[in-house]
């Protein structure tokens, strides 16, 4: 489930086997240095969706659903190495057990590291000794985690006070002294890894790395969102959607405009989003063994052509925060036949960049949430870091990509399905005005027919919503394909991923069966190839709006 908290901020083989009709499957689920900067950026992001936005010429309608779906995936969605790797010894030992507030933390060198590189912990405990053991999380019969590496007992040190640039509020702790060094070598397998910090007497939190292998031509490439669970981390008390003084109410206009990756993550027990927000996208993939490999959205702006690698980018709860590498980047993908699936809310909302810190390169976030606040707005326009992509200089709204525009935040509504014939509901078990109760939740997205869309944008869910915060009634799910290109599709909501979770009971209660089944048609479809080639979209947004 979501965090309580999560809206209290300043805002503005086979893979779903034996889906059967009336029975659907209930899968358990447990509870580098930087590429030179770029501002460059297409004058449009293709066809809009102003005039003439509903063309379809030269598209044919989706194959008929005939009943319910047995995927068998096509060459390449399976993996013997995921298959090999997940039929290891796991363990539940990777779970926190500690009571009361963890007096260790800490945070590593790198967000994602490859063979070979060396990588170093920073930790502070007040306890006397303390170790560190590596988990990768995976499936591993229903454990979630396989123990790979422990460190010895370590003495506890104290480190100094993380320092306060009063110009940009950048809380850094990069004067702590580094505890634990090792080499990621060939025991490290690609994937994402929660290091547990243990001290005496078991007081416990986590610092996440993702292994990546800069090699892989894997069908899906699975990203983890660290630049928005930097954007929200408040250790130290200030993070980009506001701060103070410690023991003061934080506010906007004290935000920071500069996020250390020096630093723990304050929330998720040291874990950020991951486990609320990535986890059980995680789980579910390695479940079923898919041709995945992972990296992070740092990584995919140092390197944005390994993107043409893959079949299909896999982004996860609440990837808002971006930049203008990464958005070239899939622009690029894009057009040459990747498929991109959204599957939190929110997506490219904010413009970040990147810069180094003593640490390292990339080490720290940029956005100032107003472009002329930036001091490389003089100099540089584009690269100036806004509060949103759509604002001018950028004027380069989400939407071109997403298909989605966001509309606000605290959701906790039914997503309603309203196109139980389109693809990605086939062998579901829905029709037309199922209710997925608890899929809504977070931030939401919905299509905005005022703003600049690609054309052929298909509504799949149009669900009413009641936000705390709401710029429009309703959230969309939403398909579209990119002439001879890739297709993109977007959940509109943080939801989707947590509700893959297991839960008891049926439809309508229940809805993890039947997302996990759509998340298997997704990923079957998008693991093919360029979607524009199989199931062209055939733009239906009139209907609604």
């Amino acid at each position: 489930m979501l965090p309580r908290n999560w809206h209290n901020r300043t805002r503005k083989g086979s893979l779903v086997a034996g889906v059967l009709a009336g029975a659907l499957v209930l899968a358990a689920c447990g509870g580098g240095g930087s590429a030179a900067p770029t501002t460059s950026r297409p004058a449009t992001a293709g066809p809009t969706t102003k005039a003439g936005h509903e063309s379809t010429a030269g598209k044919t309608s989706p194959p008929a659903t005939n009943g319910p779906a047995t995927f068998m995936g096509p060459d390449g969605v399976e993996a013997r190495w995921v298959i090999q790797e997940n039929k290891k010894p796991g363990t539940t030992a990777w779970h926190l057990s500690g009571d009361g507030p963890a007096t260790i933390h800490g945070f590593a060198n790198l967000t994602a590291a490859s063979a070979g590189q060396k990588v170093s912990l920073y930790i502070t405990t007040t306890a006397a000794r303390y170790h560190v053991s590596a988990y990768r999380i995976g499936y591993y019969g229903g454990t979630g985690g396989r123990l790979v590496w422990r460190s010895p007992e370590e003495k506890g040190v104290v480190q100094p006070a993380c320092t306060l640039t009063a110009s940009t509020r950048m809380v850094a702790c990069d004067n702590w002294a580094p505890s634990i060094t090792f080499t990621i070598g060939p025991e490290f397998v690609q994937g994402d890894y929660l290091f547990k910090l243990v001290a005496d007497p078991g007081q416990q939190s986590y610092i996440p790395l993702t292994v990546w292998d800069p090699t892989s031509h894997a069908t899906y490439i699975i990203q983890n969102s660290v630049l928005t669970w930097q954007g929200w981390n408040t250790w130290g008390g200030y993070d980009m959607y506001g701060g103070a003084p410690p023991g003061q109410t934080p506010q906007f206009a004290q935000r920071a405009y500069v996020e250390s990756f020096d630093r723990p993550y304050a929330n998720g027990n040291g874990a950020a989003d991951f486990m609320a927000l990535e986890y059980p996208l995680v789980y579910w993939a390695e479940q079923h063994g898919l041709d995945v490999t992972y990296w992070t959205d740092v990584t995919f702006a140092e390197h944005p052509n390994l993107l043409l690698n893959h079949k299909a980018l896999i982004t996860l709860g609440h990837d808002e925060t971006w930049t203008m590498a990464e958005r070239n980047g899939v622009l690029e993908a894009r057009a040459a036949g990747v498929n991109i699936v959204f599957l939190g809310a929110s997506p490219v909302l904010r413009h970040a960049r990147l810069q180094p810190s003593p640490l390292g390169p990339d080490r720290e976030e940029v956005d100032y949430r107003d472009p002329q606040l930036d001091p490389i707005y003089a100099k540089d326009p584009l690269a100036a870091t806004g509060n949103t992509w759509a604002q001018p200089p950028d004027n380069a709204p989400p939407s071109e990509i997403v298909g989605d525009t966001y509309m606000g935040y605290g959701l906790d509504d039914p997503m309603v399905v309203t196109d139980a014939s389109a693809w990605p509901w086939a062998g579901t078990g829905v029709t037309d005005g199922t209710q997925l109760k608890g899929v809504l939740a977070g931030d939401y997205d919905a299509y905005d027919p005022n703003s600049i869309d690609p054309a052929g944008v298909e509504i799949l869910a149009h669900s009413p919503v009641h936000a705390q915060v709401q710029d429009a009634p309703y959230s969309d799910m939403v398909y579209y394909t990119w002439p001879h290109g890739g297709g993109v599709l977007a959940t509109g909501t943080i939801g989707w991923i947590p509700a893959l979770e297991s839960c008891r009971g049926s439809l309508p209660a229940c809805p993890a069966p039947v997302l996990q089944a759509a998340t298997g048609n997704i990923f079957h479809l998008f693991g093919e190839g360029p979607a524009s080639k199989t199931h062209p979209s055939v733009a239906n947004w009139r209907q609604y709006y």
